[in-house]
C-alpha cells in the first residue's frame, strides 16, 4: 500500500514538473511572437521612412538642379548686360574725342560749296553724282562669332538683294549662304545656311558679292579674279590682274595679295606692288567684263594697315598699331581729287577683340560689315558731303 503511494506521488510530480515545462516553453514562444511582431513594425517604420527620406531627396536635388539651371541662366544675362555694357563704352569713347583745335564756320563751308558747286559737279561726273564721305562711326553691334580668325562676311552690295555669304578662312572653297542678316544672327553656328562649292579655293580675304556674282581673288604665280554666279553655281568669267610682282596690300594682314571692293560706283580692286611696296593702289574696274578702267598710285602706307574700303570713289585705308591699341581711318584717297588727308575727318573704331581681317561697306545701308577675330561686326556711319578741294 505504502508503495502504491509513493508511485502515485512520484507519478503527481512528473505531472506537475512536465506541466511546469510546457507553461515555460509557452511562455518563451509567446515572447519570441512579441518580438518578431515588433521587428516587423519597427522594419515597415524604418522602410516607410526611407522611403519618406528618398523622396525628400529627390526633391531636393530638382530643386538644386532648377535653381543651378536658374544661376546659369542669371550668369549668361550678367555675361550678356556686360558686354553691352562694353560696346556701349566703346561707342561713348568714339563720340567723345578729341576736339578739333579750330572751329570751322559753317556759314563759310556753304559759301565754299557754293562757290565749286559747279566746277565740284563737272569734275566728279566721270564717275558719279555720288559725293558723300564719312562723318564718324555711329554705332558698333556685334553680331555673333562664327568660323576662325580671318574671313569676310558681306551681305550682296547690289540693290534688292538681302542674302549674307560667309567666307570662312583664307584658303577655302566654300562659301555658306544665308537668306537673311535675321537668320544668320540666329542660326546655331551655320546650321541655317545653304553651302556653296567653288570651283577652286580662294586666296585671303578680299572678296565681294555684287549683283549675285560672287568677286573672289585665287592667286599663284599671278593674282586673277573670278567672276562666280550665285545663281547657277558657275565661274561666268576671270581675269588675270595686269600687274607683276604683285605683294600683299595690307601689312597687317599678308594673306590678302588684292582687296576688291565695292560702292555707289561699282567694283574697286585695292593692291600693291614691289615697285611701289610701300604705298597702297587703287584701280577701278567693270564688273562686267572685268576690264581695268583707270588706276592710280596713293599715298598711303602698306605699313601697319589692316583693310580698307571705298565709299564714293574714296579709299579710306584702315590702321592699327600696338602704341594706340585701335583701328582708325588713317589715309584717304580720292579718285576725283575732293578729298584730301587734311579734309578727311579722324575716324576711330570701337575697341575690340583684335584687328580686322576685312571690311566691306555696303552702299545700300551705309554700313561696314567687319570680320574681327572670328567676330562678324556691323559699324553704321555717319556721312557728310565732300568739299572739292
Amino acid at each position: 500500500m505504502r508503495g502504491l503511494v509513493v508511485l502515485v506521488t512520484l507519478a503527481c510530480v512528473a505531472t506537475a514538473q512536465h506541466q511546469a515545462l510546457i507553461d515555460y516553453l509557452e511562455q518563451r514562444l509567446l515572447a519570441i511572437e512579441d518580438r518578431i511582431s515588433l521587428w516587423h513594425e519597427q522594419t515597415a517604420r524604418y522602410a516607410s521612412e526611407l522611403r519618406a527620406l528618398k523622396q525628400q531627396m529627390v526633391s531636393q536635388l530638382e530643386t538644386l538642379d532648377k535653381e543651378k539651371e536658374t544661376l546659369r541662366m542669371n550668369l549668361d544675362g550678367v555675361g550678356t548686360r556686360v558686354d553691352r555694357v562694353e560696346r556701349e563704352l566703346d561707342y561713348l569713347e568714339t563720340q567723345n574725342g578729341a576736339q578739333p583745335c579750330v572751329d570751322v564756320d559753317d556759314k563759310l563751308i556753304e559759301q565754299q560749296v557754293t562757290l565749286v558747286k559747279e566746277k565740284q559737279k563737272a569734275k566728279y561726273s566721270k564717275l558719279s553724282d555720288c559725293s558723300d564721305m564719312i562723318s564718324s562711326i555711329k554705332a558698333m553691334k556685334i553680331l555673333k562669332r562664327v568660323g576662325g580668325p580671318k574671313g569676310m562676311w558681306t551681305k550682296d552690295t547690289g540693290r534688292g538683294s538681302g542674302k549674307v555669304y560667309i567666307f570662312n578662312g583664307t584658303d577655302e572653297d566654300t562659301i555658306h549662304e544665308f537668306a537673311s542678316v535675321q537668320d544668320f544672327s540666329r542660326s546655331l553656328g551655320i546650321t541655317l545656311s545653304k553651302a556653296l562649292k567653288l570651283p577652286s579655293a580662294w586666296s585671303g580675304t578680299g572678296h565681294v558679292v555684287f549683283n549675285n556674282y560672287a568677286y573672289y581673288i585665287t592667286q599663284a604665280e599671278e593674282i586673277m579674279i573670278v567672276k562666280f554666279d550665285m545663281k547657277n553655281s558657275s565661274v561666268t568669267d576671270s581675269a588675270v590682274f595686269p600687274v607683276q610682282d604683285h605683294v600683299p596690300v595690307y601689312g597687317l594682314t599678308p594673306e590678302t595679295a588684292m582687296d576688291l571692293a565695292v560702292d555707289e560706283e561699282g567694283l574697286w580692286a585695292i593692291y600693291s606692288t614691289r615697285q611701289n611696296e610701300r604705298y597702297i593702289s587703287l584701280a577701278k574696274m567693270d564688273a562686267t567684263s572685268l576690264d581695268i578702267e583707270q588706276m592710280w598710285d596713293t599715298n598711303c602706307p602698306r605699313e601697319n594697315a589692316e583693310a580698307a574700303f571705298v565709299i564714293c570713289g574714296t579709299l579710306y585705308v584702315v590702321y592699327n598699331t600696338k602704341q594706340s591699341g585701335r583701328s582708325r581711318v588713317q589715309c584717304v584717297f580720292d579718285a576725283n581729287g575732293m578729298v584730301t588727308n587734311e579734309d578727311a575727318p579722324l575716324i576711330y573704331f570701337p575697341k575690340r577683340y583684335g584687328a580686322h581681317s576685312s571690311l566691306k561697306y555696303n552702299p545700300q545701308e551705309q554700313l561696314l560689315y567687319a570680320w574681327d577675330d572670328g567676330y562678324q561686326i556691323l559699324y553704321k556711319l555717319i556721312m557728310k558731303k565732300k568739299l572739292e578741294i
